[in-house]
């Protein structure tokens, strides 16, 4: 069996029981033989190989499906659900939609600009995992010099489109960011190191938007009020979490948040333009408003 088949299967098993909140044995079967009718791929399977695929599943997706002896059916923990486990069956959705027929491909139109660096993911994701020293060449964007790093690799972070590596750098000791678009020439070293037990990177990037961090600083509340049309947008896609709605009426949408002001926030609520005032702090109020009076000085 091809491993695009399995995965496929995977993905399929954990869809249904998403859909379904629960389901027994003999509904996962009849629904893959229904995936199996739409796909062109076999993936019929046996109890045998239904217990098997939950160990994968939980391997790879980090996913674990119990059973309830009761009421015999089969269901997912949400207790080990994550934002990772939620994007990465938002892919295979994606995926399966385009593997569905060549024929869709005249109707989906991709986005011209595209994050550089993906194909170091599986690689470097191995590192973290099993904790493997890693040695690449890194160029900076305000330095053409590239530079030889071994690094321990700790996290993956993806921020605007883009996907950066979290790594300790061995020259100096220093927890940094590496853009996976500047990384080169990827060695992953047979010396191991030993993760840090006290580095959580959720816990580093909690009051972060972006890339940047303030880690072991307080954050700021911030408070941002939104014209009604925008307003229904950032709902649907808030800027930061958790986020409070202070106000949400045909007038404006005025929400709430605590996180650590840095230019990656700045230049985010730059680019909404006259479609959001900052209420407060009035630091950042002054941030703004001076990072606009300098962009109108280049239309004078």
């Amino acid at each position: 069996m091809q491993k695009p088949k399995y995965f496929l299967r995977y993905g399929f098993i954990i869809q249904k029981l998403r859909n379904c909140k629960e389901a027994t044995f003999q509904e996962i079967k009849d629904y893959l033989e229904l995936q199996s009718e739409l796909t062109d791929f076999d993936l019929n399977i046996s109890k045998r190989t239904f217990d098997r695929d939950k160990n994968e599943i939980l391997s790879l997706f980090n996913v674990s499906i119990e059973y309830n002896h009761s009421r015999k059916v089969y269901y997912i923990d949400d207790d080990d659900q994550t934002g990772v486990n939620d994007r990465m069956l938002e892919a295979f959705d994606m995926f399966n939609s385009l593997n569905m027929s060549d024929s869709n491909a005249p109707y989906i139109i991709f986005e011209k600009r595209k994050s550089q660096g993906t194909e170091h993911f599986y690689g470097l994701l191995h590192a973290i995992k099993y904790h493997f020293l890693i040695k690449f060449t890194y160029t900076k964007y305000w330095d053409d010099d590239c530079s030889e790093r071994t690094v321990e690799p700790y996290a993956l972070k993806e921020s605007r489109y883009r996907w950066y590596l979290l790594a300790k750098d061995k020259k100096d000791g220093v927890i940094k960011t590496f853009g996976l678009d500047r990384i080169s020439d990827i060695e992953i070293t047979k010396a191991k190191f030993i993760y840090p037990k006290d580095y959580n990177p959720n816990e580093v990037f909690k009051h972060s938007f972006g890339i940047l961090t303030n880690h072991g600083k307080e954050p700021t509340k911030v408070v941002l009020s939104f014209e009604p049309f925008q307003g229904k947008y950032i709902k649907s896609f808030p800027l930061h979490e958790p986020v409070d709605y202070i106000v949400d009426n045909e007038k404006e949408l005025r929400i709430s948040m605590e996180l650590h002001i840095t230019e990656d926030f700045i230049m985010e609520i730059l680019s909404y333009g006259d479609e959001v005032k900052v209420i407060s702090p009035k630091s950042l109020i002054n941030q703004i408003s001076k990072k606009l009076s300098n962009s109108l000085e280049y239309y004078k």
